[in-house]
């Protein structure tokens, strides 16, 4: 059967509760069509880059799909129907992913560089502006500016 990756954003005034009941009933609609829901991910309230439908955050969600068109046709006619489903993408992938999602590996990544802390410049090692490095400020390999007369003498000879 072919494989799907499907993620939906629901509205930012629905509740984790009905989000997750909305979830259990897409699933319940994937199954009862004959095909298989293989890993759900819910990826939380995230902010959007622009505003949708009024809306400035969003609760995302995952699914991993493993069913007929007829099921992808059905969640996506269902989500239109449905008022707290802003938008939904359905991607049809040659192999499902093993594990935890980008997403989810990228929420691990931000929490592992909050434990560091730092983020100033002077906290780095090697100093802090660049500056103070070697090669003489912003002009890099160049090699140190020429007063404008030397420069004017050359073109002209």
């Amino acid at each position: 059967m072919p494989l799907y990756e499907h993620v939906f954003l629901a509205r930012q005034d629905a509740s984790t509760q009905q989000v997750e009941e909305l979830t259990t009933q897409l699933t319940g609609v994937i199954q009862n069509l004959g095909g298989k829901v293989t890993k759900t991910e819910s990826w939380g309230l995230r902010s959007l880059t622009y505003r949708m439908n009024k809306n400035r955050k969003a609760h995302f969600v995952m699914f991993n799909i493993d069913g007929p068109a007829a099921v992808v046709s059905e969640i996506e006619r269902q989500e239109r129907i449905n008022e707290d489903v802003i938008r939904y993408l359905t991607v049809r992938v040659d192999e499902l992913e093993e594990g935890p999602s980008a997403m989810m590996r990228k929420a691990d990544r931000d929490r592992d560089r909050d434990d560091r802390g730092g983020g100033f410049r002077g906290e780095r090692e090697g100093g802090g502006f660049r500056g103070d490095r070697e090669g003489g400020g912003f002009r890099g390999d160049r090699g140190p500016r020429r007063p404008r007369e030397e420069v004017v003498a050359e073109t002209e000879e």
